[in-house]
């Protein structure tokens, strides 16, 4: 009888399958293969050779691609591309920042094995969590809980305190690989601090990292709705600042979260394809703070009662906001606006730096009956889930219907605006580029739409704002008394200094202004606001010569101080995976007033391809000036 086979070796061809499979920049030296794509491995017997006929091998590997994208250009850019932008600013002002994903350098796929082995359910139950890691449903929650550290010790601390003397400010990373690197380090001691874009490029990072596709977008104007009545609830005093709101509902400058791509099994037929996802801790998802996968799609067709997160998802791109005015301990309704959330939401085009608003997939267009429909049946969904559940009583406890009658579970169309009613018009219209360390100079534009004289008190205000929407103490104040002849515009000139509002500025850099009308024969108010975002020039980044593997490249950085007074604590860091090891931190010390500046670094590149340079100057005065510089690297001369 022919002895049978004995294996001495084993040869996973780990060098030629990484290439093929897309993993040659994480290792050379370990197999790393992606679902659904053959891959070769060679045997070596130690009694005597295979004989065709006689000998049969069976080698089981049983995978299913539920993370496939038909398309290889977006293949490359959610799966491979290892940089991107994130968008920041306001619907007026949308501006790209730079980030290093850097899902491929050195040790960043085992600190991503070991961010699933620190989660809760491995510690809970390894066996299973394991046996559930081919599944990116499971996957992509388990990894979204750990992003953030509210449960556990995951990645990042959120702050929104503007207080972060004991760690980094958000708004200073450029990156995810000096995070996911710091968090290793410390024996999984989550990194201070992140906030909504740091969190959801951690995540895009450790998805890309595990094979399924991932993006990062950004929604201006983003309802956080606490209730769940889809409705967020802003309250102004007489003056037209926004107060804080004592039900927390609020409308974020702007929010970033991610999308992945997968099959949807647990859903009806038809909802697969891109999901939210959201790593802030904002609200728990069965007990984490989670949020996801929602199906985009299920998102658009107020289909709020599928999993996961579905509704709250819904309210961030499609709540109505109810404006307030709160004088002598009542509450007065403005106006109800169906609008105002979920503007321009937006991400990374493939391969390409362009921005793609992506806004049509999450919602028809918005004023439209479709729209309006599909609003209505989220609303009717969450109502029929919330009457049906264990704490009714307790939902009619807790949602008092305003004395209009226009109760939180209230199917009508949007009210006339106030200004339709007055027939007076306010607007807002800067006079120069919002640049920071220079006067806000801006006007009152007040238009008379009637035949009637128009007899106008109008309070105006000027406060900073946190990008999650929670204001600060308002610093300039104004009040103009204006009027009208029929059909008559007339302007009230407005400035605020710097030397005024730059002690109350955030580091969002947000300012908000607003203006509370009255007209004597009407008890309608008119209020009207607009956000400005203040800009800083950019760092500019030159590349001296041809960009070649193993060559030594030199890159010049160029960045000032755009302010008129002394900044300290300067200090420039520079990264780009591909061409540093490690993220580079220059002090620069003090700048003086308008200064300008340069210095040069010098580096090795040792990946080839497309690259990315980001950069960023933070001192005592500002956190987060940036810049970035496409390199295309050579593999030879």
């Amino acid at each position: 009888m022919e002895q049978g086979l004995e294996v001495a070796l084993t040869d996973l061809q780990s060098s030629w399958n990484n290439v093929r499979h897309h993993t040659e920049e994480i290792s050379s030296d370990r197999l790393l293969v992606r679902r659904g794509q053959a891959f070769n491995i060679t045997l070596y017997f130690r009694n005597r050779g295979f004989q065709p006929g006689l000998d049969n091998i069976i080698f089981v590997a049983e995978t299913v691609d539920s993370v496939y994208l038909d398309s290889e250009p977006q293949r490359q850019e959610y799966v491979v591309n290892d940089y991107g932008f994130i968008y920041q600013g306001n619907k007026n002002w949308i501006r790209p920042c730079p980030w290093n994903y850097g899902q491929f350098e050195e040790n960043i796929i085992d600190i991503c094995l070991e961010l699933l082995d620190k989660s809760l359910n491995f510690q809970i139950d390894p066996a299973t969590d394991c046996a559930l890691r081919g599944s990116p449903v499971y996957i992509s929650r388990v990894v979204c809980a750990m992003i953030n550290s509210n449960d556990d010790n995951g990645v990042l601390n959120g702050n929104w305190s503007e207080n972060y003397l004991d760690g980094i400010n958000p708004a200073e990373w450029t990156g995810s690989v000096a995070i996911l690197k710091q968090w290793h380090a410390t024996g999984c001691q989550p990194v201070r601090y992140g906030q909504c874009w740091v969190f959801a490029a951690i995540m895009c990072t450790v998805m890309r990292c595990l094979g399924i596709p991932t993006r990062v977008i950004t929604n201006f104007d983003s309802g956080h709705d606490t209730d769940g009545n889809l409705i967020i609830d802003e309250y102004y005093d007489s003056t037209g600042r926004i107060l804080k709101n004592k039900k927390k509902d609020t409308v974020w400058n702007f929010h970033v979260w991610n999308e992945c791509w997968m099959a949807r099994k647990d859903l009806p037929p038809g909802y697969g394809g891109w999901q939210v996802l959201d790593a802030t801790p904002q609200e728990t998802s069965n007990g984490l703070y989670c949020c996801g996968p929602a199906s985009v799609r299920a998102i658009k067709e107020g289909e709020v009662d599928l999993n996961y997160d579905t509704a709250f998802a819904f309210s961030m791109v499609n709540a109505d906001c109810m404006s307030w005015l709160v004088y002598g301990g009542k509450e007065q309704k403005i106006h109800r606006d169906t609008n105002t959330v979920g503007n321009f939401i937006s991400t990374k085009s493939i391969q390409s730096d362009e921005r793609d608003d992506i806004t049509e997939n999450y919602k028809y267009i918005e004023g439209s009956p479709q729209e309006r429909l599909v609003f209505t049946k989220a609303l009717q969904k969450l109502k029929a889930g919330r009457s049906e559940g264990p704490h009714k009583a307790d939902l009619q406890r807790s949602t008092p219907v305003p004395p209009n009658g226009d109760g939180p579970w209230s199917l009508h169309m949007p009210s006339l605006r106030p200004s339709d009613v007055v027939q007076v018009s306010l607007k807002f219209q800067l006079l120069d580029p919002p640049n920071m360390g220079q006067d806000i100079r801006f006007v009152l534009l007040a238009l008379n739409m009637s035949l009637q004289f128009k007899y106008l008190k109008v309070n105006l205000s000027a406060q900073s704002l946190l990008h999650d929407g929670s204001p600060l103490p308002p610093f300039w104040q104004d009040t103009a008394f204006i009027t009208l002849s029929p059909e008559e515009a007339k302007t009230h000139s407005c400035k605020i200094p710097y030397s005024q509002y730059s002690q109350y500025l955030s580091t969002d850099k947000l300012i908000r202004i607003s203006a509370l009308g009255e007209e004597k024969s009407s008890p309608e108010k008119i209020l009207v606001d607009k956000i400005i975002t203040l800009a800083y020039p950019g760092i500019m980044i030159n590349v001296l010569g041809a960009a070649i593997v193993n060559q030594p490249l030199s890159i010049q950085v160029l960045f000032s101080n755009p302010l008129s007074e002394h900044v300290a604590d300067c200090v420039l860091t520079v990264e780009g995976s591909g061409l540093f090891k490690k993220q580079q931190r220059v002090l620069i010390g003090v700048l003086k007033p308008q200064h300008r500046a340069s210095i040069t670094l010098e580096t090795v590149p040792f990946k080839s391809g497309q690259r990315q340079i980001q950069a960023n100057l933070r001192s005592n005065k500002f956190k987060d000036i940036k810049g970035y510089r496409n390199v295309y690297v050579d593999l030879r001369l």
